[in-house]
């Protein structure tokens, strides 16, 4: 059962409730917005957090981009930039990874969000094939529902679905010649943000 199903059956969940009191709602009018579309709760039962709404009428909410890549794998640098998304107040984070052993980095994710994570099913794809030495061309349908399928096991509570990639996308990407190169980020010793000043580059 979803929220959605909930909210269109007339059941007002505890989830519902929190967002209510939250955003200065009755749990009815909750109810009622996620019943018509105007409001989502993304909340996955396998994961533990205070439920967010997010839609008309609501307060904006905010999102953190994270994640390795395959130039740059350190779990414990993703838990740090997950920690200073909570502590600036973010409402979601979303696990771009696309490097190393992604189900063990959103686990770790999930494990210490207490705020709701998004996931990108199509890169666990991309990452599967790219080590058997495939294309993402090859991957069929059924990869990506069981990828989607796996991260809402794990908890994920929202994911992108990359609707636009498709066999015409890809068709046209290789007629254009296009190539996708990997370029070594430029290192920075511990006084990052100092180096940046000095070479005149914003802090960001």
């Amino acid at each position: 059962m979803t929220q959605l199903s909930m909210a269109r059956e007339g059941t007002i969940t505890d989830e519902m409730r929190t967002v209510a009191k939250a955003e200065g709602y009755t749990p009815e009018e909750i109810r009622d917005s996620v019943a018509t579309g105007r409001v989502v709760i993304p909340k996955n039962i396998n994961h533990d957090f205070p439920a967010r709404g997010i839609g008309k009428g609501l307060t904006t909410k905010t999102n953190a981009n994270i994640g390795t890549s395959m130039d740059h794998i350190d779990l414990e640098e993703e838990l740090d930039k997950l920690k200073m998304a909570v502590l600036s107040g973010a409402d979601s984070v979303m696990d771009l990874s696309t490097g190393g052993d992604l189900r063990k980095i959103r686990k770790a994710v999930l494990d210490d969000a207490c705020l709701m994570v998004g996931a990108v099913p199509l890169y666990l794809v991309a990452a599967a094939l790219s080590a058997r030495g495939k294309e993402l061309t090859n991957m069929t349908s059924d990869m990506l529902f069981d990828s989607i399928e796996e991260q809402c096991e794990q908890g994920v509570d929202y994911i992108t679905v990359h609707c636009g990639v498709t066999q015409r996308s890809f068709g046209m990407i290789k007629e254009s010649g296009r190539i996708a190169r990997c370029r070594q980020p430029r290192q920075y010793p511990h006084g990052c943000m100092d180096a940046r000043k000095q070479e005149g580059k914003p802090v960001v």
